[in-house]
C-alpha cells in the first residue's frame, strides 16, 4: 500500500466507524437507515480491495481508475460510475 492508499485507508476505517456508530444508535428505520446501510457496504468493500491489493480497479474493465478520482470517491467501482457524476456534476457559470 503506498501512502495515499493508506491515507485512503484510514480515512475509510474512519468514516465506517462512525457511520457504524450512527446506525448502532439511531432511534428509527427510515429512508436514511437504507442510505447509511449502503454506504456502509460500499466502504467495506473499498477497504477489502485496499488490503488484497485490487483497489483501483475497475470492477468491470479491469483498468485502473485515475488517483484523483480515487481520493475524491474512494468507493467508486467502476468507470461506469464516474459517468453517473458527470450527470449530476453542474459547473459554475461564473
Amino acid at each position: 500500500m503506498n501512502a495515499t492508499q493508506e491515507q485512503l485507508f484510514l480515512e475509510l476505517r474512519h468514516t465506517k466507524e462512525e457511520i457504524e456508530y450512527s446506525l448502532k444508535n439511531k432511534p428509527k428505520q427510515d429512508w436514511f437507515t437504507a442510505v447509511l446501510e449502503e454506504e456502509l457496504s460500499d466502504i467495506n468493500t473499498a477497504i477489502r480491495k485496499l488490503e488484497n491489493g485490487n483497489f483501483g480497479q475497475c470492477e468491470i474493465s479491469g483498468e485502473f481508475l485515475p488517483n484523483e478520482l480515487l481520493q475524491m470517491i474512494p468507493t467508486i467501482k467502476s468507470v461506469k460510475d464516474s459517468e453517473y457524476l458527470l450527470h449530476y456534476y453542474k459547473k459554475p457559470i461564473y
